[in-house]
């Protein structure tokens, strides 16, 4: 699978949201954006004050600017240059305590993804980076949230959407994207959940935003089956039969190359991963955990189908870590999030013209 590279003409803008911030997401979202101030204008979206004490802790050489809400929507996006990291003032309810929760703050964690929202709609950002959040935090703050996925789609009217993770694993292995047929479902509920206009949603997707968001012209799916050894020709479980093979003859028909069902687990060899650009895995823990394994620390989480660019980190909030204090964050997976998202933006340049 190739990883898309090249450099971008124009530095994207992208709304990078701090996430809990009693966790590491503001941490290595100031360390991320500063690191790669050259190559991408990224605005930190957070509580001004906490951000900047947080970058003076980090680096005294670290410097932000930063504006409140009100005067973004009256004058939009000043020009800060590359010496400096906008900060977009969405002020939190109570004090931080690095690694203690505190349901006050529930809410503004909600407001900063409504803002980076509101900027791409307005045309302020180019695309939307996420810093992981907490979701207790914020259903004790009184708000049902399931994720930042499900939270993007209901904000964006979006009837589907895709989660995919990636990353470049060790060594000279193949650039690695899995993405899932369904998410976050009890594992008694997967089988139920896939059906074959399920199936024809997530492949007609995936296939766009491969072409479109990654700039992949002929996109190569691979799918897995959902039983072991791919059901054993039925023996095993019929949903290959009945449901995934029906709906792949389908997506080849409508132009769609997906090849499958395989099973899940010999797939997942560079010997099969080169010949495609995705791994379409039926549930959670039959794709992640292989490319967790093999990615961890530099993978990213992209969300397919909105009709707004959107990567993610792939690890959570990391409490414990924060805790301890400064420094002892891992911020690669926010580089490479930043990176892709800078891919995407390109690819998705290159595609409307």
């Amino acid at each position: 699978m190739g990883n898309p590279t090249g450099s971008q003409a124009v530095r994207p803008t992208l709304a990078l949201t701090v996430g809990e911030p009693a966790g590491i997401g503001p941490e290595i979202s100031i360390r991320a954006a500063w690191a790669l101030r050259e190559q991408a204008n990224c605005v930190l979206v957070g509580d001004a004050a906490f951000l900047a004490l947080t970058a003076s802790l980090i680096d005294p050489e670290i410097r932000l600017a930063a504006l409140s809400i009100q005067a973004l929507r009256n004058g939009g996006l000043p020009h800060f240059g590359k010496e400096r990291i906008a900060v977009v003032d969405v002020p939190l309810a109570a004090h931080v305590v690095p690694g203690t929760l505190d349901a006050d703050n529930g809410r503004a964690v909600l407001a900063t993804l409504d803002l980076a929202l509101e900027g791409v709609a307005a045309g302020w950002f180019d695309a939307i980076v996420t810093a992981p959040l907490q979701k207790s935090t914020i259903n004790q703050a009184g708000v049902a949230f399931s994720g930042h996925t499900e939270y993007l789609a209901d904000k964006t009217n979006t009837p589907q959407v895709v989660m995919m993770l990636a990353g470049q694993p060790a060594g000279d292995q193949p650039y690695l994207r899995v993405a899932l047929a369904t998410t976050h479902l009890p594992l008694r509920a997967v089988a139920d959940a896939i059906t074959q206009d399920g199936l024809a949603q997530v492949l007609d997707i995936l296939h766009a935003d491969l072409r479109n968001k990654f700039g992949i012209a002929s996109p190569r799916i691979l799918v897995t089956g959902l039983n072991p050894h791919a059901g054993e020709n039925g023996y095993l479980g019929r949903e290959e039969i009945e449901v995934i093979a029906p709906a792949l003859a389908a997506a080849q028909a409508r132009g769609i190359d997906a090849r499958g069902p395989y099973p899940a687990d010999t797939l997942f060899q560079p010997k099969y991963l080169q010949e495609a650009d995705c791994v379409l895995a039926m549930y959670h823990d039959q794709g992640l955990p292989v490319l967790k394994h093999a990615t961890f620390g530099r993978g990213i989480n992209v969300t397919l189908g909105l009709p707004l660019i959107r990567t993610s980190v792939d690890h959570g909030t990391a409490l414990d870590l924060a805790a301890q204090g400064l420094g002892l964050a891992d911020c690669g997976s926010m580089e490479e999030a930043i990176r892709a998202a800078m891919q995407m933006v390109a690819a998705s340049r290159t595609a409307s013209h």
